[in-house]
């Protein structure tokens, strides 16, 4: 009756939304009702009533989450199932100790639980106290056969499946509420229950779930129970693989089993692999070991697949495995070498068969077997001879070498797996595989520690190492073989602009052998500007100019064969369009027999050498317009001759010699003498220049915005020191554009050259209308200290004339009139 009123007063709370209320209802009514247990006989129905209240509790607090209640991972509907499967497990405890009778008991007949009526007055009450209203037992028989009757009935029931039952639906709340750590525990006893309940296959399968949880978080002592409890499936179902797996995991270093426990493992794996059936594991059922015997009767007549492959990345078995390379990079002439150092941690020596060490390039496969024939029952003999046999705690270091073939300079080559055999091909085989270069599922955690670990390693013998120092190294990379040449590169930095710059490449061979197939590949350095690349152009040939068809970088020439201590010389022309720096590359490859263990290869060698150039303009020219009396012109008159005057000024530290200079000029200009050059063949030192003056004269155009085109003058040099078959190099300036205004009235002094004191000196003024229009002009002049002269101080005429005066110079000297 407090069961019916307790579930409706928790029931009002859910609906009310008070589910606190609810709470602390139920915890009241259970503390209230768990010690009122009643007859000690049936103190399993006790048991029984109670996991049905939690699970009726769990029921309510579940529904009312679905209709909007809101759990946390602390209070959930889990807590209750998980409550109500302990009481069920309780009741299967007492059940199995009280209802222990044995098979000759009968259920008592009449049936004592059966009433006339077929009901009970009272909910709750004895079927055989029918009719009694006081709690005297006035008939103890009665009392006592009714109570066999509840026992016998009870070992009837099935309570696997109901703790199973409460059990799922707990994990089901806990999984939701992402609380993991009670989800495997409570897994690990849904496992423990089919085993009870003789289902293996279920079992594994769940205790296989949990496993991994516990070990990437390191709970070694849970994973040894769950280890424990899979080994008993796996031998009551005669599963060979798990079976094996499993005994593998629980002799390792994972294991907490003491060594007798151990050493009783190790001898049935062996037996295992001998082909013998294994002894029964401890606190099994006897009619489930004798369902397993004849199972693994059958397992051994059976011909089949001796040969088990078990990857041990996902468990700890107990041998540990790491491969570790010499070197992080080898030379194609020098042997790889690399080791393999075992460790076993089972309690006894064991010797193993065969030992493969695949890598990605398969043909190196059969450079690293060994193996050691011996009979199948030596895997457990005292020996400490051989080198696959394996003492407990020691480290063991295999070498292993091969050659590397040359086509594989500028691979990597990596360790795949690892594969170490146990056992024979006669009997049973079992081959741990380990992928890379070694290393479980506890390695990586073993190594954080050990990293953080400021414990002092004991001293070991010179001959032995530290597990734990010691680093998987499983690639190398093969590298071409060390060049025996020299490369030496001969210029004279900087480059100019456009110029054909010599740069001399010398390959000398200090190899003991002639070396052949000797091929040069030079140039601009790829990965370079992808704009110094369109601007740099590289050629084997001095006499030609480069143009855009030309290469930045010159590939695989044949250069010949070159004998010990022989050199040779190679003229290279680079042609840089654009100032900067340019990093250049000389790269030299040959070919040359060599032996290594024995065997004879051909080497590939190469040794490249790579300079920084930097490219300059060779000079600077300058540019200037001035009147025929060289004074500065912002702009120029039409029809009036000016003079354009050239500089260049010398910007490169090496001798420039000018072949010549030429003025192309623009339609709109006109020279009034031969444009002929001034600086031919004038070598320029750093900071010298050389100058040039042409006349000039542009015609009428009319106003033009932006200023009248001049046109180009072009200069033609090389380097001074440059041979003589080296092509003129032509610079293109564009001269600047002018300004040209047309003026009315054109004035021009027709002066002698010089005068005399006391002389008369006639000034002859010519007067120039360039206009259509007939202009009259008014001429005035102002009086100079220096002279006298002689006509008229003010005149009007005609524009279009002429007028002389005579001055008399009174005084010496540069004078202004």
């Amino acid at each position: 009756m407090a069961g019916f009123i307790n579930y409706k007063i928790c029931r009002l709370c859910f609906q009310h939304n008070t589910p606190l209320d609810a709470i602390a209802q139920f915890r009241k009514h259970i503390d209230l009702c768990k010690k009122k247990i009643g007859s000690a006989e049936l103190s399993f129905e006790h048991d029984a009533w109670m996991s049905k209240q939690f699970q009726a509790f769990g029921d309510l607090f579940d529904e009312a989450i679905k209709l909007g209640l809101t759990a946390i991972q602390t209070q959930n509907p889990g807590f209750y199932y998980q409550q109500a499967a302990y009481y069920a497990q309780e009741r299967k405890q007492l059940a199995k100790t009280l209802c222990n009778h044995e098979a000759s008991v009968m259920y008592p007949n009449p049936d004592p639980l059966e009433t006339q009526t077929g009901v009970l007055d009272f909910y709750g009450q004895r079927s055989w106290r029918q009719g009694i209203l006081s709690f005297d037992l006035s008939d103890p028989e009665k009392e006592k056969v009714g109570i066999l009757a509840i026992q016998l009935k009870e070992r009837n029931v099935v309570h696997s499946e109901i703790i199973i039952t409460l059990l799922s639906n707990a994990v089901a709340q806990f999984k939701k509420y992402k609380c993991p750590r009670m989800k495997s525990h409570l897994m690990v006893q849904m496992g423990e229950e089919y085993y009870y309940a003789r289902d293996y296959t279920k079992a594994l399968k769940l205790l296989d779930y949990v496993m991994c949880d516990y070990r990437s978080e390191g709970w070694w002592t849970l994973l040894t129970s769950v280890l424990t409890t899979a080994l008993k499936c796996s031998y009551l179902m005669a599963q060979l693989e798990d079976y094996i797996t499993y005994s593998l995991e629980l002799l390792g270093r994972a294991s907490t089993l003491k060594d007798d426990q151990k050493s009783r493992i190790e001898k049935n794996l062996i037996n295992v692999l001998m082909n013998e059936s294994p002894d029964p594991e401890p606190d099994c059922d006897i009619l489930a070991v004798k369902t397993a015997q004849k199972l693994w009767a059958d397992r051994i007549s059976l011909a089949g697949s001796n040969i088990f492959t078990i990857g041990v990345q996902d468990f700890v078995p107990f041998v540990q495995c790491k491969a570790k390379f010499h070197a992080p990079s080898f030379h194609v002439d020098v042997p790889v070498q690399f080791d393999t150092y075992l460790k076993a941690d089972c309690p006894h020596p064991i010797r193993f068969s065969k030992l493969c060490v695949s890598f990605n390039n398969q043909e190196y496969n059969q450079f690293c077997v060994i193996e050691e024939a011996s009979k199948a029952n030596e895997v457990l003999e005292n020996l400490t001879q051989g080198k696959m046999c394996l003492v407990p705690g020691k480290t063991r270091k295999l070498l292993f070498k091969f050659v590397a073939k040359t086509e594989d300079v500028g691979k990597k080559i990596e360790i795949t797996s690892v594969d170490l055999a146990l056992g024979n091909e006669t009997g049973r085989c079992v081959v741990l595989n380990w992928q890379g270069g070694g290393g479980d599922a506890a390695s990586s955690q073993e190594a954080l520690q050990a990293a953080r670990s400021f414990k002092r390693r004991p001293k070991l013998p010179d001959n032995e190492v530290h597990w734990d120092s010691i680093i998987i190294q499983a690639s190398t990379m093969i590298i071409s073989r060390v060049p025996n040449i020299s490369v030496h590169l001969l210029h004279e930095p900087p480059a100019l602009t456009n110029e054909m710059y010599c740069l001399v490449v010398t390959v000398q061979s200090h190899e003991k052998t002639q070396i052949r197939d000797v091929k040069l590949t030079a140039g601009l350095k790829p990965g370079q500007d992808a704009n110094l690349t369109q601007k740099t152009h590289v050629t084997l040939h001095g006499t030609e100019l480069c143009d855009e068809s030309y290469p930045a970088l010159l590939t695989d020439i044949p250069v010949g064969d070159l004998h010990p201590g022989e050199q040779l010389e190679k003229m290279l022309y680079v042609r840089c369009g654009t100032v900067g720096s340019r990093m250049f590359l000389v790269y030299v490859s040959y070919l040359i027999n060599t032996t290594v263990e024995e065997k004879e290869i051909v080497c590939k060698c190469h040794k490249d050498e790579t300079v920084t150039i930097e490219t300059v303009f060779p000079f600077d020219v300058a540019v200037k317009f001035v009147s025929t009396k060289f004074e500065h012109l912002e702009r120029v008159y039409a029809d009036i001759p000016f003079l354009l005057m050239t500089d260049l000024l010398s910007a490169s530290p090496w001798a420039l010699t000018i072949v010549s200079s030429e003025l192309q000029l623009a339609p709109s200009m006109t020279t009034v003498d031969q444009l002929e050059s001034q600086v031919d063949n004038v070598i320029l030192q750093t900071g010298e220049s050389a100058s040039e003056c042409f006349c000039l004269q542009c015609p009428s155009l009319g106003n033009i915005e932006g200023g009248v085109a001049t046109g180009h003058y072009i200069i033609s040099w090389k380097r001074t020191s440059a041979m003589e078959n080296i092509p003129i190099i032509t610079t293109v300036i564009t001269l600047p554009h002018v300004i040209v205004e047309n003026i009315p009235l054109h004035v021009n002094a027709d002066l002698p050259s010089f005068g005399r004191v006391r002389e008369s000196l006639p000034v002859k003024y010519h007067l120039q209308n360039k206009t259509d229009l007939v202009q009259d002009v008014e001429i005035s002049v102002e009086p100079s200290d220096a002279f006298m002269f002689s006509g008229l101080k003010q005149i009007r005429l005609p524009a279009q004339a002429f007028y002389t005066y005579q001055y008399f110079c009174q005084a010496t000297g540069s004078t202004h009139g």
